[in-house]
């Protein structure tokens, strides 16, 4: 079985924070998306949910969604291929409403960086060195 990872995160703004997210190159599946939703196409296998917070309180019961500008419960990692390719989704999301979480960090085998959606949640965009994922540990 191939499982499918469907994260979902809260948002104020359909319209804007779909605007953000095809401005860094993202598409939505239009079977999946709709005013209340959006399926948000990360790779063959993952998508992000968009859904307006009115929609989204209600798949919760007896808990409030938290401000993702005041609290963290999750940072959402996405690979690139390159460290030119973290860099460019960071500009394009601060260049389209997003803001910096952090500086850039470069730990040799993995580069990464991180920025704040319209929305608050964090993205990390990250590179590792494939050949060191191929190393053993000592």
């Amino acid at each position: 079985m191939t499982r499918k990872i469907f994260v979902n995160l809260p948002i104020e703004d359909m319209a804007r924070s779909q605007a953000f997210f095809r401005a860094l190159g993202f598409d939505f599946n239009p079977q999946f998306t709709n005013e209340q939703g959006a399926c948000m196409v990360v790779s063959e296998d993952i998508f992000v949910m968009l859904l307006v917070k009115p929609f989204f309180q209600s798949f919760l019961r007896g808990t409030t969604i938290a401000d993702a500008r005041q609290t963290t419960e999750v940072l959402v990692a996405l690979s690139c291929d390159s460290r030119a390719e973290v860099d460019e989704l960071v500009r394009k999301a601060l260049a389209h409403g997003g803001r910096s979480a952090r500086d850039a960090e470069d730990h040799g085998f993995m580069y990464a960086h991180a920025f704040c959606d319209p929305d608050g949640h964090i993205w990390e965009p990250v590179w590792m060195d494939p050949a060191a994922m191929d190393t053993p540990p000592n």
